[in-house]
């Protein structure tokens, strides 16, 4: 006789009804499904910025599993606890979850499987936060790829599958009790800067998919190069619904393919853009050390400064060191929780370099800032930059923010849009960093622009000296 028993279907970052592998599975058993999100302690250690968007998706995505006739179960606590709690409350007989790669996730849902599995539960995890499962991309020899350009080789013309709509959802007789997302304050520590960045967030599923369009609409053709540019909208802003899984990379993928057989300007760039996050996954998973030290081990004696009380890293986590290129990113992610990719290499250049300062202080500030935080992308980039990283750009490779900024945005739009002091009438953009930072900055729009903590010869000339100790 088949099993009737509920299945609780455990979401963690795949807040998405539509091309999501373990919900269709659960829908197509005919069985009830019990829909559940669980605070746990790894959700609980996200940083302030990721917490508070969390907490915008949870909220629609809630929504939307009520206008199916379902309802998202709230717990906090331990995730194995709840879930027990959840089996004995709702006679489940069967724990279902997409899977996640980061070590921590690793080692809670290996844990927590071969526990439910003990306990006669059927306990399964499913793919769909990634294109492909990183045991299945080797090289010739069996191991990782550690370097991007043959890993897109590889993967290019491989078919991760048509991307899935949202299936029916079968109700338990009864449902368990459920906290109240508002009594867990997740935008508790973004302080007054949530009603800031609020304004510049649309969260969920439907949010995703419209931007999708917009972006297919017509911003796909000058993508290559737009991209590149700060000072327009011409990236596809995608990065917070991977995120949190409101969109799948199924679907992206499927999109960005569709516009290559179109013949749309910039497909091809969007799907290695996607590939690239792909790489960064994989690399994660084979080599999770690549989020707390340095990959290459040989970077270990580099002489990074550690010391977040200087008064340069004060500058740069106030976004007032003194040049616009990079106090332009800064603050862009403070007011929106994003900050433009052009922008990231910048800001993480100069931290690194004319800064020569520990990457993991940068990963750490970012973590806790930016709305698309993403474990695998974030530490990825920050090495690339730096130089410790797989795919690393050349030691001798210090971002000049000046010439990058003439170059990518000659009319001087990015800067104007974000940096107020020294502007008449300064744009709201520019006013919000200054509504959305700690009051005990003590930091107005009026101030005098400062002049540069380091100067950018001076830094690039220290910087090339320390590499160069490095190789000799």
């Amino acid at each position: 006789m088949a099993d009737r028993s509920p299945i609780l279907l455990w979401f963690r970052r795949d807040l998405r009804l539509a091309d999501h592998p373990a919900l269709k599975a659960a829908s197509d058993s005919g069985r009830p499904v019990v829909p559940v999100f669980v605070l746990d302690s790894v959700t609980e250690s996200l940083g302030a910025a990721p917490k508070w968007r969390l907490g915008q998706g949870l909220e629609v995505f809630s929504q939307s599993v009520e206008a199916k006739g379902s309802r998202l179960i709230l717990r906090r606590g331990d995730a194995q606890e709840a879930l027990r709690a959840l089996i004995r409350e709702t006679g489940a007989g069967a724990v279902w979850w997409s899977r996640l790669y980061d070590p921590a996730s690793v080692r809670r849902d290996t844990a927590i499987k071969a526990a439910l599995k003990e306990d006669g539960i059927d306990a399964r995890s499913f793919g769909g936060h990634l294109l492909f499962e990183p045991w299945t991309v080797e090289t010739g020899q069996g191991g990782p790829y550690k370097v991007f350009t043959p890993f897109w080789k590889a993967v290019m013309g491989r078919d991760p599958g048509a991307p899935t709509g949202a299936p029916k959802l079968r109700a338990p007789d009864s449902w368990p009790k459920s906290d109240t997302l508002g009594d867990w304050h997740l935008g508790a520590a973004m302080q007054r800067g949530a009603a800031v960045v609020a304004r510049h967030t649309q969260a969920g599923e439907g949010a995703a998919q419209d931007r999708l369009d917009w972006f297919l609409d017509g911003a796909i053709n000058d993508y290559a190069e737009a991209r590149d540019r700060p000072g327009v909208d011409g990236t596809s802003r995608l990065s917070e619904y991977l995120s949190l899984g409101e969109i799948s990379p199924h679907r992206l993928w499927a999109a960005g393919q569709r516009a290559v057989q179109e013949g749309r300007r910039g497909a091809d760039t969007f799907l290695k853009e996607l590939g690239w996050r792909e790489f960064a996954y994989h690399l994660m998973y084979h080599t999770p050390r690549i989020l707390t030290d340095n990959w290459r081990a040989e970077w270990d004696a580099f002489p990074w400064r550690h010391d977040e009380r200087r008064k340069e890293i004060r500058a740069w986590k106030q976004a007032r060191t003194g040049v616009p290129f990079v106090d332009a990113g800064l603050r862009e992610m403070y007011v929106t929780g994003r900050m433009h990719n052009r922008a990231r290499m910048v800001v993480a250049s100069y931290l690194t370099k004319h800064l020569m300062t520990d990457w993991r202080v940068g990963l750490r500030w970012f973590e806790d800032c930016l709305t698309d935080w993403d474990p695998a992308s974030n530490a990825m980039g920050w090495q690339w930059v730096a130089g410790s990283g797989p795919d690393a750009a050349p030691y001798f490779r210090v971002f000049n923010p000046v010439t990058q900024l003439e170059k990518f945005d000659p009319r001087g739009i990015y800067a104007k849009t974000w940096i107020a002091e020294g502007q008449k009438e300064p744009p709201e953009t520019a006013r919000d960093y200054f509504a959305a930072i700690p009051e005990r900055w003590g930091m107005a729009a009026d101030d005098a622009y400062p002049e540069p903590v380091v100067g950018l010869a001076e830094g690039r000339d220290r910087a090339l000296a320390a590499y160069a100790a490095r190789e000799t």
